[in-house]
């Protein structure tokens, strides 16, 4: 009942932060009746001092600090020229978009953060809508860190099938690149993308009627977008004069090589370079009052994003406590025949991430499950999770609340609910050919 009325409310208002809440009311009512109060209160508390929050505070903080200083000193500007002069044209941007996301695959909020910062400006010049923009960032987030046998998501799989016994500790690495093949959605939702940015698969349904406002001399971003746009209120620098290509460079650079440094971790990567370009901007001219002033105007165009992402964080944990994802899985996988598991498992947990938009969440809970039953049923551990795996990517893409969707929408200054639901029909189609792989597979093989 909560997930019904939550998609019913989201569809019907095109409002997603009343859904979430409302959403999130409405299960800690059905579990704990009238003495519902404190535990909202309980949820909420536990996820504002939940690490991941935080985590997700700091970095997504920071990292709008960092664009709206990166803006400020004109080498936003100075990117974009150059940016739009080698391009040339919109088809040659949105690959050039594309190519920029997957080269920073090493993580998808890294991926995402930089690439729509970097890019949603370029792709301005060429008049494209901020929706197709969105769409092909958000693409080459999850889908691409889940293929690299280097990123944080390969590593955190890799651990976790270690733990559940699919490998040997001290070789995730190894025990990774063994599942790739099977992540069917993602290497679907990038063959699509390629398809839809070539022309060869036309813009459908909502992501037409968006070219059609901008052809008709519309704006680029949707209706509502501004109070979701991490870049809101930025500006140039006042004259512009001659912007430099090393205040773009530098500060970039310093992000990507200090979290790749640190382990891959992203936290520490955007506290050092904020630091750093404290020192690098004094250097070059900008006062320190400025640049905190910078920090902070980016941090507080960050807010509700955040307040998205905190909003989704609640409601995964009702359903949790409701008992969503045990309930799908016994009534989807637990007892299902060797030549459907493959496909069922991708079924069961896409509808759970439609609905929870968990990601590494779910495959704590899924991947425990799962391959027990694929070993007890005869059927490859490896292709069953690699449908897990999938069915995470697919609600990590597609969801209309997951901390994937949200940053996206907020770097590149699209609204959401518009970002969301102009994907969907690209995500459904690499979904459909996804289940129809595994299905195949599934009876072929067993």
């Amino acid at each position: 009942m909560p997930a019904a009325f939550l998609l019913v409310y989201i569809f019907a208002t095109k409002r997603i932060i009343e859904a979430l809440s409302l959403a999130t009311l409405l299960g800690c009512v059905m579990t704990y009746k009238a003495g519902f109060f404190t535990p909202l209160n309980e949820v909420l508390l536990g996820v504002l001092v939940n690490e991941d929050m935080a985590w997700v505070v700091i970095v997504c903080g920071l990292m709008g600090g960092i664009v709206a200083v990166i803006v400020k000193s004109g080498g936003g500007r100075a990117f974009s020229n150059l940016a739009a002069k080698l391009a040339g044209t919109e088809r040659r941007t949105l690959f050039a978009t594309m190519l920029c996301s997957l080269l920073l695959s090493v993580d998808d909020y890294l991926n995402v953060l930089t690439t729509g910062s970097c890019m949603t400006p370029v792709n301005d010049r060429f008049r494209t809508p901020r929706e197709m923009v969105a769409y092909t960032i958000d693409t080459t987030a999850a889908p691409a860190c889940i293929l690299n046998p280097i990123s944080t998501w390969a590593v955190f799989v890799g651990g976790l099938m270690v733990a559940n016994g699919l490998g040997e500790p001290g070789k995730q690495v190894l025990t990774y690149v063994k599942l790739i093949p099977y992540n069917f959605y993602a290497i679907a939702a990038l063959i699509v993308l390629i398809l839809v940015i070539a022309g060869v698969i036309p813009h459908i349904g909502p992501m037409r009627n968006a070219y059609k406002r901008v052809d008709a001399g519309g704006p680029l971003q949707p209706e509502g977008s501004a109070g979701q746009d991490a870049r809101a209120g930025e500006r140039e620098p006042d004259p512009p004069g001659d912007p430099k290509l090393r205040d773009f460079f530098v500060p970039v650079a310093a992000l990507i090589a200090s979290t790749i440094l640190f382990g891959f971790d992203m936290q520490k990567g955007v506290i050092f370079t904020v630091a750093f370009n404290f020192i690098f901007f004094f250097i070059r001219g900008m006062a320190p009052l400025d640049y905190v002033e910078e920090v902070l105007r980016g941090l507080k165009n960050m807010v509700m994003p955040l307040v998205l992402v905190f909003l989704s964080f609640a409601f995964a944990e009702v359903c949790k406590r409701i008992g969503f994802v045990d309930f799908v899985v016994d009534a989807a996988v637990r007892k299902i025949s060797a030549p459907m598991l493959p496909f069922a498992v991708f079924i069961a947990f896409t509808f759970t991430e439609f609905i929870m938009g968990i990601s590494w969440g779910l495959y704590v809970i899924a991947l425990p499950i799962v391959i027990p039953v694929a070993l007890s049923v005869g059927v490859d551990p490896l292709l069953a999770v690699g449908a897990v795996t999938s069915a995470g990517v697919w609600g990590s893409h597609c969801c209309f609340y997951s901390d994937a969707t949200i940053l996206t929408s907020a770097v590149t200054g699209c609204d959401n609910f518009r970002h969301a639901v102009t994907q969907l029909p690209y995500g459904a189609i690499a979904g459909v050919l996804s289940a129809a792989g595994y299905l195949i597979l599934g009876h072929v093989l067993y």
